[in-house]
């Protein structure tokens, strides 16, 4: 067989040079080889599994696959090596130690394996390369050893372009291999950015454990890492089928501690999500972990649920650190704040003095996309230049000069200037705790003002005449105030929620929040975009080409820092929903890089 022949099956298989190649023995028997593709894996439909004695992996032998995880294992067999290769990829490992073996019922265990999860075979039959078969032990040797053999892609290329006489074999040394689990991945961003910093340091990074929930973003998953199973509910999973990993990274779920959400930490399930991470911290004590979560996180229950967590990590013996950190500082045009938790079984991370890289909001926009036309624009634009509308939110709640209202669109009716200053004065009074503690209620943002109090902040003759229009027009509302009302459930854990006290006198409040209007904010292309948060997303417009559009998914993707490789075909409300709760990728890469000096890879 000439070289050309091998190189052009080889090359079948090796997209580029990088790719590790495992190369296994077994005995010459037919029902050897029968027995070890005829084990059904545990985890892993339609794929099998194939053991090693993990005794051929120990310090002692260089401890190489203790740590890779090749991409192809290549068998072949040791009577009759002539037989050719049977060629398989690898996508996953673990160790399984004799009582494990001996309750999955593999025939015939003896201490500890590594097993490795193999999917169909590859058309290998005619890879003949028996001359570096040779290499793969001493010269003068003349049996080929069960003692398996990892090397590279490149190892390989090196061996067809030059000579099969004196072929140059490397073994991939443990360092080299970055493996790394990733749960309630989203997106995964946490994956990009860790990636992305370790093969900046040489490694090769792995996932071996990806675990995700929400079908849309196991979509996105798979799109960007076809062949990879993806573990659902992370609470039902034994620590014991996790593979061996050196960095745990999670962005456990963060709405019970988002400002944006009810703040109610522990007390809602999403919140326990943290103690999963502390359960396969615990078993699996990997060298070191990314945790990301809401900057709500630093003062939920006055700070208590984050020292919960800082305890339940220090209990664990790893020395680590957490900063809020703002993703406009890395180079992202986004306002976004997240707390990063940090840590190492060598030294604390230093999240300290990264250096600043600032962009706007022009930097990461497309070109020639159609900009909007509907009714809601054209009289914004009636109103307002796109020039008047850089930087403003269109909402009905709070106020300042930032905002536009309503009244100010007149899109429920004519208003008098006199009626949008009583409207301005609703708006702010509302807000007021003396009128909660005036008429004996828990004070709440909003409280609706009766005529009377109304009176002693804007006296005018035809006061009730202009509430009674604005109310008919829909501008205002007239109804009682809402009481607190507290319970303890049976867990002990006391919930809120408000009704409205029907024994108070009623009173006059703005209408409409925030989500009233099809766009509450309008971005410049000189500035930064605000936190993106999943129920606002599709509400975000930028100016272009003097008219209005809503961010594309593409752009959505760059506030975040993801690459444009990135494959994202889900729609528009599923692909908002996801951009508004995923992490931002140049800071994971930025803490990861510390996180990586620590452990001295």
């Amino acid at each position: 067989m000439t070289s050309i022949i091998v190189k052009q099956k080889i090359f079948r298989y090796i997209e580029n040079k990088d790719r590790t190649f495992l190369f296994g023995a077994y005995r010459g028997e037919k029902s050897q080889l029968d027995w070890i593709l005829g084990e059904k894996t545990q985890r892993y439909e339609k794929l099998y599994n194939i053991r090693f004695n993990q005794d051929l992996f120990s310090q002692r032998n260089g401890g190489v696959l203790s740590k890779v995880l090749p991409d192809y294992i290549l068998l072949y067999n040791t009577q009759n090596p002539q037989e050719g290769y049977h060629l398989f990829p690898c996508v996953n490992s673990s160790v399984k130690e004799q009582a494990e073996m001996e309750l999955l019922k593999y025939p015939n265990p003896n201490g500890s394996y590594m097993v490795f999860s193999l999917g169909e075979e590859l058309a290998a039959e005619s890879l003949n390369i028996n001359e570096l078969i040779k290499e793969t032990f001493s010269k003068g040797n003349k049996e080929i050893p069960f003692v398996p053999k990892l090397l590279t892609g490149k190892d390989i290329a090196n061996v067809v372009d030059e000579s099969l006489n004196q072929p140059k074999i490397a073994v991939c040394k443990q360092h080299d291999v970055l493996r790394f689990i990733d749960l309630f991945a989203g997106i995964g961003g946490i994956r990009c950015g860790l990636e992305l910093a370790a093969k900046e340091k040489g490694l090769k990074p792995i996932c071996v454990f990806t675990s995700e929930i929400k079908p849309y973003a196991i979509k996105v998953l798979q799109e960007n890492h076809p062949g990879e199973t993806i573990t659902g509910d992370i609470t039902k999973v034994d620590t014991r089928n996790i593979p061996n990993f050196d960095i745990l990274c999670a962005g456990f779920p963060c709405q019970a501690f988002s400002s944006a959400g009810k703040r109610q930490g522990f007390a809602d399930t999403r919140g326990t999500m943290f103690f999963e991470v502390e359960r396969i911290l615990k078993d699996k004590r990997p060298k070191g972990f990314i945790l990301e979560n809401v900057e709500g996180l630093v003062n939920h229950d006055g700070g208590k649920t984050l020292q919960v967590i800082v305890d339940r990590l220090a209990a664990l013996n790893y020395k680590f650190d957490f900063r809020v950190l703002n993703s406009k500082y890395f180079g992202v045009p986004q306002e976004r704040k997240r707390i990063y938790i940090v840590g190492s079984t060598n030294d604390t991370p230093n999240l300290d003095n990264f250096p600043i890289k600032e962009s706007k909001l022009g930097d990461i926009l497309e070109t020639g996309l159609p900009t909007a036309d509907t009714p809601f624009i054209r009289t914004l634009f009636k109103h307002f230049t796109i020039e008047q509308l850089y930087g403003k939110s269109i909402k009905d709640k709070r106020g300042g000069s930032t905002n536009i209202h309503s009244w100010d669109l007149e899109i429920k009716g004519s208003v008098t200037l006199e009626q949008k200053r009583l409207l301005d004065t609703i708006l702010t009074e509302r807000r007021k705790k003396k009128w909660a503690e005036i008429i004996g209620i828990d004070w709440m943002d909003g409280m609706p003002l009766t005529l009377e109090q109304i009176r002693t902040c804007f006296d005018a003759p035809n006061l009730e005449e202009m509430l009674e229009d604005l109310t008919k027009k829909g501008y205002l509302k007239f109804e009682y105030p809402k009481k607190l009302i507290r319970k303890k459930n049976e867990n002990g854990i006391v919930t809120t929620h408000r009704e409205y006290d029907t024994k108070k006198p009623k009173g006059y409040n703005i209408v409409a929040g925030k989500l009233s209007f099809e766009i509450n904010k309008v971005m410049s292309p000189k500035e930064i975009a605000p936190t993106l948060v999943a129920m606002d997303m599709q509400k975000l417009y930028v100016g272009d080409n003097g008219g209005l559009r809503r961010l594309s998914l593409r752009e959505g993707l760059r506030l975040c820092g993801y690459p444009d490789s990135m494959k994202f075909n889900v729609s528009e409300k599923d692909g908002f929903d996801l951009l508004g709760n995923t992490v931002v990728v140049p800071v994971i890469k930025a803490v990861a890089e510390r996180l990586l000096e620590t452990l001295k890879l």
